[in-house]
């Protein structure tokens, strides 16, 4: 194993190799279910390659609600699969794959009823914590507790007194899901998967009826590829369907898109210690720490417009501030409101009642030899997903593979990261950056942190923070270009930072000097950074104005008015 590289050069030589030998397997999509199906196949010894037409992680697995968690909705719906499923995984991510990544948060559940709701919540939320620890990797999370109306306010006085009669606080797990997904895809790099972003799969090659390989178009370089693979999988999430028409075949089911969105509002607008999850009249609202910030989320509505940006309109960020002020003693307002994005859920919607009732869950299919399809499913279970993905594709390869591993692989990272935790005040000492912001590149990095203390002990000036995003260092912009494959100054400033979300200004004050840092990397010219700012501030001021439009149909129109910075 070695620690990969996914910068510029890399690349390029991903997309060469690809083409030059048939793989085992093939993996089109980079979402948090494609890498995690990379880095499962290229652990069981098969060759590797993953292609993603635009950045990592840049659909659905870096807009959603950044939770890891068992689902305590699903109880309610008797859906006790998937809960236990899920908060395997859960302990799972947090104990041994990535506790660098996944962190511990608490949520407050306010009670609004005397008697019959605090026996009917609590019996829920305890069975909840039981199947955690049944799984046999729960036990690093603290149990639920009762609290009474006083103990629930001295947690969260933000909440009005009347909006509840006591509450129960317990807990579940967060990540940033961007990072966890680039990480992903290093990972699978480290075991010899081959990796290119901005690489777009135009059509599938054919042999009769099988399915052979695919035509790659480097949309970045415009050079086509044929790479050829034993088995091809779909994880295109939400352009599942649009993936299959390539094929040509009748899909055995489709996925429908369901658009949520999110506010992010400072952390001094909030005042609790806890997280919040309150019930809507037609699902649940949360309200999720983020470092200085919160995440107040999330709506579920139909979306059949443009899948690749996602539009809020005002309705949804009404709907939203309506919900949540509800229950807060000081209400908010859209002068609050730091970032909004928008997410597109990949469900389920099958022709016949076996497959329409699949929702959250996942399925794969094998609709011609040569492809496998994965879809559904929900972030957290993506390591089985990708499991059952490979294990669809090895049927159609005629020889002996290996079980499954991942659940035995921890993300680059992870290993020594707690004893690297244990010595931050030595490791801050020793290269003279604050203990905080050690703090800061541990949680991230994990034990790659030492990648980016290199990069400031040879250039003083990178461990500086960025003039207007002060949580980020200037190294961790160079990093993002020559270690995790970010081609555009939308991939740092959105994705492998969250600078477009925590910031007042949505970043456009980072954007020059992000640029700037990011330019000797990728060889950018001053003509390449001025078109980078131009995008990035199109981008921006398009999806203000999608925002203050009444519906998804204007809000759609309005954002489509900032084009890509590579046209897909």
């Amino acid at each position: 194993m070695r620690t990969a590289t996914l910068g510029p050069v890399q690349r390029a030589e991903a997309l060469a190799a690809m083409a030059e030998r048939e793989l085992d397997v093939l993996v089109v999509g980079g979402g948090v279910v494609g890498a995690g199906t990379a880095l499962d196949a290229a652990t069981r010894g098969l060759s590797t390659g993953i292609v993603e037409a635009r950045d990592w992680a840049s659909g659905t697995s870096s807009r959603s609600s950044k939770l890891i968690h068992g689902g305590l909705r699903y109880l309610e719906m008797l859906d006790f699969a998937l809960v236990r499923e899920a908060l395997k995984e859960r302990g799972l991510l947090l104990g041994r794959l990535a506790p660098h990544l996944v962190k511990p948060v608490p949520f407050l559940y306010p009670l609004q009823h005397k008697g019959w709701e605090r026996w009917y919540a609590g019996s829920g939320v305890a069975l909840y914590d039981a199947m955690s620890v049944s799984s046999g990797h729960g036990r690093g999370l603290p149990v639920h507790r009762h609290l009474t109306r006083r103990g629930a306010l001295r947690v969260a006085p933000c909440l009005k007194r009347d909006a509840l009669v006591g509450a129960l606080q317990y807990y579940d797990a967060q990540m940033d899901d961007a990072r966890f997904v680039a990480t992903l895809v290093r990972t699978a790099a480290s075991y010899g998967a081959q990796a290119a972003n901005r690489a777009r799969v135009t059509g599938f090659l054919r042999e009769g009826e099988r399915v052979v390989g695919a035509r790659v178009r480097d949309v970045e370089g415009g050079g086509e590829y044929e790479v050829r693979a034993k088995q091809i999988v779909n994880a295109t999430g939400v352009w599942t369907d649009d993936t299959q028409a390539m094929v040509g075949e009748r899909g055995q089911f489709h996925v429908r898109a369901s658009k949520g969105i999110h506010l992010v509002v400072p952390k001094d607008r909030i005042h609790s210690t806890t997280g919040l999850i309150l019930r809507t009249e037609k699902s649940v609202l949360f309200v999720i720490p983020w470092g200085r910030h919160w995440i107040v989320g999330t709506t579920d509505t139909d979306w059949d417009l443009d899948k690749a940006h996602p539009a809020a309109s005002s309705a949804d960020i009404d709907y939203l501030l309506e919900h949540v002020n509800s229950v807060l003693a000081v209400p908010l307002t859209r002068d609050d409101v730091q970032g909004v994005y928008a997410g597109l859920r990949p469900l389920l919607a099958g022709e016949s009642d076996a497959t329409s009732k699949l929702s959250r869950e996942h399925t794969v299919a094998h609709p011609v030899p040569g492809l496998v399809v994965i879809a559904g499913g929900k972030y957290t279970t993506y390591r089985v997903m990708a499991k059952d993905a490979v294990d669809e594709a090895v049927h159609g390869l005629d020889q002996r593979v290996a079980e499954c591993v991942t659940e035995d692989v921890p993300l680059l990272g992870a290993e020594g990261y707690r004893a690297l935790w244990n010595a931050r005040a030595r490791i801050a000492a020793r290269t003279g950056i604050h203990v905080v912001r050690v703090e800061h590149l541990l949680n991230r990095y994990g034990s790659l942190t030492e990648d980016l203390i290199e990069l400031i002990v040879a250039d003083p000036s990178l461990g500086e923070p960025l003039s207007a995003a002060e949580d980020y260092l200037r190294a961790e912009i160079v990093y993002a270009a020559s270690h995790e494959g970010a081609r555009h100054l939308d991939d740092v400033l959105t994705r492998r930072t969250r600078i477009s979300i925590e910031t007042f200004d949505r970043g456009t004050l980072s954007a020059r000097e992000c640029a700037e840092l990011m330019a000797p990397v990728l060889g950018w010219d001053n003509k390449q950074i001025e078109k980078e700012l131009e995008h990035y501030e199109k981008r921006v001021e398009a999806e203000r104005e999608s925002q203050r439009q009444p519906d998804d149909l204007t809000a759609d129109a309005a954002r489509l008015g900032a084009p890509d910075i590579v046209p897909i």
